[in-house]
């Protein structure tokens, strides 16, 4: 052999072996620019792995591609006899199995009285059994489920039917002043008269089923008798039907708040419900804790209840215990005693009443584990309170909105004190979020306010048939612009500044009510403190801090300011300061600021 042959056959095989040993060599994802954004979050990450404010939340456990009801049927499976619902004042107590066996004939029963796949069914009323009946059912025979403001007045509710074009409706006769049944008489007269399911009405088009959960109307059904109108036949169409269902079906329609301008409807999938309802459980440890019960005031109609509550229970087998049907501070506490509460959910406002109740010291809360604090910003001094004073010691803040499911932030129940009252949590799993300068777009430094957004599976399919507002919220890449101000840090927890819309700029500053609320709330009068931009003809604006005091506390407007002075800077100590025995609420228990700003601009003469 030549040494030309022999030279070219030693360069072949070296060039072999050195493409060998590249492609050996581990494999590692280009990232541009060498960041850091994604941050694994099945537990509290321990390493600064941020390097801008992008987050990835990633995880070990995988999205779900199952409906509603297929996850139902495995909780049932798994613990057939273990409780599933206990309403303390209806005397209601369910187990899994007993449900999924309402669940079955409600569903057949709305198959048998006509309703179809893809029809809107509106449920009306507080937190009775029948919401979570129907809440499954309507999951169960495909129906959409419409959770309609228990608090709406017959203007309000004739918009939210309308708006979706609702075919069914369920409600109770009355709840305490709400006579739903009147309303309804009022906005469909022809009711009367119709046979039921046969209404054909003027004014809402599109309904045709009126369903009373308590008594025999005319024109509507009895739930009762609907339970049982389901044939052979329908409840072989139900199973049929299953084979048709997928996760990416629209199955809930949640109004927003309202808190400013018409509520829209965010509409929601099986894969949006059903993956934040598991990543909320993994997060506050549901998959490994035994026997987990859960008091919950907060209204279904409202993803925390629905979602946090309802739909973690079918996903993670947990006992969901129903203080009242309407909010009701002192009956949350008799609840968490008598029934061996672990976990208690409530909106800051609701942790505030339980903690003023006269009589706390006196209730046995020892059965309590946790507890998720969300639906509004929470004081620190109040989650302090929670811990040290209630003793529930893994308390969580979650954060997120009814358009993302809702869950996009949730503190872990390990997480030390810092980090509970200063941020609302840690970046979920398979979320993706941002803050961006709300102008440009333009990602921000690490710990630098801008406005933060949200992409994943999370984010709604829409907001029903309004294009216009949906394009308004969510971007062409799926971004969800949340309208908060907020800062990411390196572990990828989030700390909320405040609303967009609730900044008050005075003089040219912007200040965030948030913050001087926080401050406020560290004085021992203050039972609560909401902050309120009002008219200035100098500065555009002036701080108001509107004071709901503790029970026989007295203090002025000059010693609250005094106790500001030299704390805080000089432009955010409040101009003006009422005293209030209460504030404008949502029925979730959020505080309705345009309508505080609108009544203390009236009380002050603005």
């Amino acid at each position: 052999m030549s040494s030309k042959i022999l030279l070219t056959n030693l360069r072949t095989t070296a060039s072999f072996y050195k493409t060998l040993h590249f492609l050996q060599r581990p494999w590692t994802p280009f990232v541009a620019s060498q960041q850091r954004c994604a941050i694994h979050v099945d537990n509290p990450p321990s390493t600064p792995t941020l390097t801008t404010s992008y987050v990835h939340g990633i995880s070990s456990q995988p999205l779900f591609s199952s409906t509603v009801d297929q996850c139902l049927r495995a909780s049932v499976e798994r613990y057939p006899d273990r409780e599933a619902l206990v309403f303390v004042q209806d005397g209601i107590r369910k187990t899994f199995a007993q449900f999924y066996q309402d669940v079955e004939q409600t569903a057949a029963g709305l198959l048998a009285v006509g309703l179809k796949r893809g029809d809107r069914l509106g449920m009306w009323g507080p937190n009775i059994y029948e919401w979570v009946l129907m809440q499954f059912a309507t999951a169960k025979a495909g129906i959409i489920l419409v959770s309609v403001n228990p608090a709406y007045q017959l203007q309000e509710v004739e918009f939210a039917l309308r708006k979706v074009r609702c075919n069914a409706i369920v409600c109770p006769t009355q709840f305490k002043t709400q006579r739903y049944c009147d309303m309804l008489r009022q906005l469909c007269p022809e009711m009367e008269t119709a046979s039921p399911g046969g209404i054909k009405s003027s004014r809402l088009p599109d309904l045709h089923t009126v369903i009373v959960t308590d008594s025999q109307q005319p024109g509507t059904f009895l739930l009762k008798d609907l339970m049982q109108a389901g044939s052979s036949q329908h409840h072989q169409q139900l199973q049929d039907l299953q084979k048709k269902l997928v996760c990416d079906d629209p199955i809930n329609i949640q109004f927003t708040s309202g808190t400013t301008g018409k509520p829209k409807g965010a509409t929601l999938s099986h894969h949006n419900i059903v993956n934040n309802a598991y990543f909320i459980g993994m997060r506050t440890g549901f998959h490994w804790r035994k026997n987990t019960r859960v008091c919950l005031p907060v209204p279904l109609y409202h993803c925390f209840g629905s979602v946090g509550g309802g739909m973690v229970m079918a996903v993670h087998g947990t006992t969901v215990v129903f203080p009242s049907a309407g909010y009701d501070g002192h009956a949350n506490l008799v609840a968490i005693e008598k029934e061996k509460c672990t976990f208690v959910y409530g909106t800051p406002t609701m942790f505030i009443d339980m903690l003023s109740q006269p009589d706390l010291a006196q209730i046995d809360l020892s059965s309590v584990e946790g507890g998720i604090i969300a639906g509004s910003p929470c004081p620190p001094e109040v989650i302090r309170k929670v811990i040290n004073i209630m003793g529930i010691k893994e308390t969580v803040i979650g954060y997120g909105t009814t358009e993302n499911s809702p869950v996009t932030f949730c503190g872990f129940p390990i997480d030390g004190m810092e980090r509970k009252t200063d941020t609302v949590g840690c970046i979920c799993p398979h979320t993706e979020a941002k803050v961006v300068n709300p102008t440009t777009g333009e990602i921000l430094p690490l710990g630098t306010q801008g406005e933060l957004m949200i992409r994943g599976y999370c984010v709604m399919l829409e907001y029903w048939e309004d294009d216009e507002k949906t394009k308004e919220c969510i971007t062409k890449d799926r971004w969800y612009k949340t309208g908060d101000i907020a800062t990411l840090d390196k572990y990828s927890y989030c700390k909320i500044e405040g609303r967009i819309k609730d900044m008050i700029i005075r003089g040219g500053e912007n200040i965030y009510p948030a913050e001087i609320e926080q401050f406020l709330h560290t004085h021992p009068k203050v039972q609560e403190a909401q902050v309120v931009g009002v008219k200035d003809e100098r500065m555009g604006e002036e701080v108001c801090a509107c004071i709901r005091l503790k029970p026989g506390q007295e203090w002025t407007a000059e010693e609250l300011k005094a106790f500001c002075k030299g704390k805080i800077a000089h432009y955010k100590v409040p101009r003006y300061v009422t005293f209030v025995q209460g504030y404008p609420l949502t029925v979730t228990g959020k505080i309705q600021k345009n309508k505080l700003r609108e009544q203390t601009e009236k009380q002050l003469g603005l």
